[in-house]
């Protein structure tokens, strides 16, 4: 397939046109946490990270971005998250603004999504940003997703991509990417082929999101990147996995080997992505996560649930409440993790909150639960 994006500039890197795919992550600290953050930015910086990205969700956090600053020379990238007025404050520090379509809707909801993204663009005119339009299957424009039978959660993140880069055409601007991103690697696939077709020219960030732990987590992500760039679709990646804090740079180096592989014809993937049997779902750690106890939460549920590791269910750890719980609605029993306590669903019922302590247990009853209907219903 011949695809040629036009290029797009990062701060010190430019994807797009030919150039090599960039590769990057996300730092996972509380942004306030300076030291913890720079750490981490050390960290993916020293793994060979292109761009660093870094969640901004209240003015505290944009005092500690502008400590940050002062401390790093890294491309930065900003993850407005549900507050896109702080744009002007983050702008000056970062090289790229990330907005998610689906929520722009959750600040001033008298205004219209066009004057929103207006204002986007012109502060990132203004300060020689780059822009993402990241499209989460957890978080889409809500009347997208009424628009489409239950079943298809493709078509609406399309039609939120294209409607949000013909905006952003219409104000003449064109240094921006587009990541349409799934846990499903066969939908993320899917997705961006669909895209590439529609707009060949705006570069791809790819990515499988909550794609979990390793290994699971990295051959979801490597079949994803393999059917994709082998067909020139991709112009940056980012390999999403949960991760303990001093192991973030693993992110990065997971990402340059794929890409290396692919780059001399070592191929590991098949043409579809065929799961058997348990499958978990959990997100990287990133600043967004509320208490860190969720990486070791994520990693007893996977040990707990071994003895299910047969049967065909799927169970999502989801760390904050921003992607949490959208993006458990798709599996068995999803968790998405508070300060002091885990909000558990059975797709998309609540069954309540739980304790740190408590949730193991109740999820085994749960998963025991789905086991004896299974074998009911067989």
């Amino acid at each position: 397939m011949k695809r040629t994006t036009r290029e797009v500039r990062i701060g010190t890197v430019t994807i797009g046109a030919g150039h090599p795919i960039a590769v990057q992550s996300m730092a996972a600290t509380r942004t306030q946490d300076i030291d913890a953050t720079l750490r981490q930015v050390q960290l993916l910086e020293e793994a060979g990270a292109d761009v660093i990205r870094i969640a901004i969700d209240n003015p505290k956090d944009v005092a500690a971005l502008a400590e940050i600053r002062k401390s790093t020379t890294a491309n930065l990238v900003i993850d407005l998250q549900e507050n896109y007025k702080l744009a002007e404050k983050v702008a000056p520090f970062v090289q790229k603004l990330r907005y998610n379509p689906g929520h722009l809707y959750h600040l001033e909801r008298e205004k219209n999504v066009r004057e929103k993204v207006a204002y986007l663009v012109a502060v990132a005119r203004d300060n020689g940003n780059a822009m993402r339009i990241g499209v989460n299957a957890g978080s889409v424009d809500p009347d997208k997703v009424s628009q489409y039978s239950h079943g298809d959660s493709i078509s609406p993140m399309i039609d939120s991509a294209l409607e949000h880069c013909a905006m952003l055409d219409d104000l003449n601007f064109d240094q921006y990417v587009v990541s349409l991103k799934d846990s499903d690697p066969n939908k993320v696939i899917d997705a961006n082929i669909r895209f590439a077709e529609a707009r060949p020219d705006v570069p791809l960030h790819l990515g499988v999101t909550e794609a979990g732990m390793p290994p699971d987590g990295i051959i979801k992500t490597r079949i994803a990147f393999e059917q994709l760039i082998t067909r020139a679709i991709g112009d940056t990646i980012r390999v999403s996995l949960t991760l303990p804090f001093e192991r973030k740079g693993d992110e990065i180096t997971v990402g340059r080997q794929i890409l290396d592989d692919i780059a001399t014809g070592r191929f590991r993937s098949v043409p579809r992505f065929e799961h058997k049997g348990l499958n978990i779902i959990s997100c990287p750690s990133c600043s967004r996560v509320e208490n860190e106890a969720f990486i070791e939460l994520t990693q007893n549920v996977k040990e707990m649930t071994q003895y299910a590791k047969e049967h065909d269910i799927t169970i999502a750890v989801m760390g904050c409440r921003v992607n949490g719980p959208g993006e458990t609605d798709d599996a068995d029993l999803g968790m998405w993790c508070a300060p002091s306590y885990v909000n558990l669903k059975r797709g998309e019922e609540s069954l309540g909150q739980f304790t740190y302590d408590e949730i193991l247990g109740r999820v085994r009853t749960e998963l025991d639960r789905l086991i004896e209907e299974k074998k009911t219903v067989a």
